[in-house]
């Protein structure tokens, strides 16, 4: 996209809230120095914030309310006016958003693989029989658990470094963590091997940015343009039209993952048990133009297959 003149877009403060984990503030501070580039006029600073997500780390996200503990606090933030803009990780985005509130710009995508790290062994192959795995991903693990049924799936929370020194004071043979996050911390020497995506399909949404703003303050649309990456979006989109098709949550194993390349995408999208006796898998090609169309075909496939007895299942 053309850069916005900076003389009619740029507003003399923009304020970012963030988590204050170490992933979440780099992600704030690369959109606070791209900004700044823009706009050098334009002052612009973060709000570091701790949410609810962050402050129990206990108990798996699937039995605390999701992912959307992750944003509440940052959306009350841009409600009562402290900030103007908040960063995420996508993946951690509710599908729906709350009344008045908007998805105002979504950033390309960095690695949107998983990815194996252990200090000991070379890939999940190399794992013998009741090795400990941590995830607290039900999308990981019931993937996991189709592939290796031999392997002991532990719970695992924090932050990433947490989850790192929780592997190296021995408590995991392995983890399974988001390569984006690795990369974008300068951890990738961290990782043994890069899970492909046909072996471990991504989250909705991982690896992608998105800036929320309030849904009165359109504005902002035109000045986060040039940050805003079209084949991302698309992908995103598509992504969670198929998620929010499924009523996907962290309490359901589903993954959906989109890729463009001119003007198509290629959408594969899977809902499976937590154990990963049944799982079932969709993939569907489309238009770049209509993302969510492909999205919501994804999944009307995977529920003509029996997606919807799983879902009814999970929600016990």
């Amino acid at each position: 996209m053309n850069q916005i003149p900076q003389a009619k877009a740029a507003p003399a403060k923009l304020v970012i809230a963030s988590r204050e984990s170490a992933l979440a503030m780099w992600q704030a501070e690369y959109i606070r120095d791209r900004l700044r580039a823009l706009y050098p006029q334009t002052a612009v600073s973060i709000l570091g914030m701790t949410t609810q997500g962050d402050q129990i780390l206990d108990v798996t996200l699937s039995k605390i309310g999701g992912k959307g503990l992750f944003v509440k606090e940052l959306e009350t933030a841009l409600e009562n006016g402290s900030a103007d803009i908040a960063v995420h990780s996508l993946k951690d985005v509710p599908m729906h958003l709350p009344e008045g509130f908007m998805l105002a710009c979504i950033g390309e995508r960095e690695d949107p693989r998983d990815a194996f790290v252990s200090n000991k062994f070379d890939n999940l192959a190399a794992l013998p029989v009741g090795s400990v795995v941590g995830t607290s991903s039900l999308r990981r693990e019931s993937q996991l658990r189709a592939r290796f049924p031999h392997l002991k799936i532990e719970p695992l929370r924090g932050n990433v470094q947490t989850r790192l020194r929780k592997l190296d004071e021995g408590k995991y043979d392995a983890i399974i963590l988001a390569a984006a996050g690795l990369k974008r911390l300068g951890l990738g020497d961290r990782i043994r091997n890069i899970i492909s995506s046909e072996d471990s399909l991504p989250a909705v949404g991982q690896g992608a940015l998105g800036i929320e703003c309030r849904s009165d303050r359109a504005e902002l649309v035109g000045v986060l343009a040039p940050l805003h990456h079209a084949d991302t979006a698309a992908c995103v989109l598509a992504e969670r039209a198929m998620s929010r098709a499924l009523q996907g949550s962290c309490q359901v194993p589903l993954g959906g993952f989109a890729e463009a390349a001119d003007g198509k995408l290629r959408m594969r999208g899977f809902v499976a048990t937590p154990d990963g006796a049944r799982l079932l898998r969709a993939e569907r090609n489309g238009s770049a133009g209509d993302p969510e169309a492909l999205g919501n075909a994804v999944a009307q496939d995977l529920l003509a297959q029996g997606a919807g007895e799983i879902l009814a299942a999970l929600a016990l």
